[in-house]
């Protein structure tokens, strides 16, 4: 084999790691990036975010952020958000983690189907559903209340929860919850003892997608909401009539509790990964 034949497999493998570099460094700017402007620009003067050319660093101003707590409507708008991502999160893990148990452990006639039929509930635009569903909620008393518009995003975040605590459960060996069988445990009690302590990663991750879903949904909250209005609707309603800087400050709001709620969780996501590919 001559030196050219050695040389060219290892040009091929350092090319390869620089493409693979360089999409990551890509892909984290175009992730880190808008989130870095949105904060800079939240975290300055009015005047500073008019002004050009505009600065990378924050000027620390948190006049932006106190004017928009104070503005009317704001406090109640965020608090109604935090209650519907939480029966949201409720609502999403106590059906999809049961859902996701049953596909794994059990064979049962129309499995398949019933999964395809779980993926295709997101084939469905919201705009479409809006109408019948506000008219169904007006019927039934459910239109602008936590609860109604916690059962509508409790809908599109099901499908994620049922995945991915399907892919966790059948990373989890059934042998384990054999033994606990053979050492006197019954069904139930295996899975609190053995399989749900293994899948704790996998259903705070499906919480995290809930939360985030519900959290940044926008159009069923404006369309069934009125009085009870989450911060996302809230703030479409003022766009319009807001200056620069305020929607910076709640775009900000937006993000950060986001953010950190992922960041709490995030040794459970990863962990998550490691548990459904075993």
């Amino acid at each position: 084999m001559s030196a050219a034949d050695t040389v060219a497999p290892d040009a091929v493998r350092q090319s390869g790691r620089w493409v693979f570099a360089t999409g990551v460094a890509l892909l984290v700017l175009w992730v880190l990036v808008p989130i870095w402007l949105l904060m800079v620009n939240a975290l300055s003067s009015p005047a500073e975010v008019t002004a050009f050319p505009k600065s990378l660093i924050p000027s620390f101003d948190t006049g932006s952020m106190a004017f928009f707590f104070g503005f009317g409507g704001v406090l109640d708008a965020l608090w109604n958000s935090v209650q519907v991502a939480a029966v949201t999160m409720i609502l999403a893990i106590g059906l999809g983690a049961p859902a996701g148990y049953a596909l794994s452990r059990f064979d049962f006639p129309g499995k398949e189907a019933f999964r395809f039929l779980v993926i295709m509930t997101r084939a469905f635009p919201l705009p479409l559903l809006a109408l019948p569903l506000a008219v169904m909620f007006i019927r039934t008393g459910l239109d602008d209340t936590i609860l109604g518009l916690a059962l509508v995003h409790a809908t599109l975040a099901l499908p994620f929860a049922v995945l991915i605590t399907f892919s966790l459960f059948s990373g989890i060996p059934v042998e384990l919850e054999e033994a606990a069988w053979s050492l006197g445990c019954n069904r139930v009690q295996a899975f609190r003892k053995v399989v749900l302590p293994l899948a704790a990663p996998g259903i705070a991750a499906s919480a995290v997608f809930a939360f985030v879903i519900s959290w940044n949904e926008v159009f069923a909250a404006a369309v069934l909401t009125i009085q009870n209005k989450t911060l996302t609707a809230f703030l479409l309603q003022s766009l319009d009539v807001s200056p620069l800087h305020l929607k910076f400050a709640g775009g900000a709001v937006l993000v950060i509790p986001a953010l950190l709620f992922i960041f709490a969780v995030r040794k459970y996501l990863f962990a998550m990964w490691g548990i459904a590919n075993r």
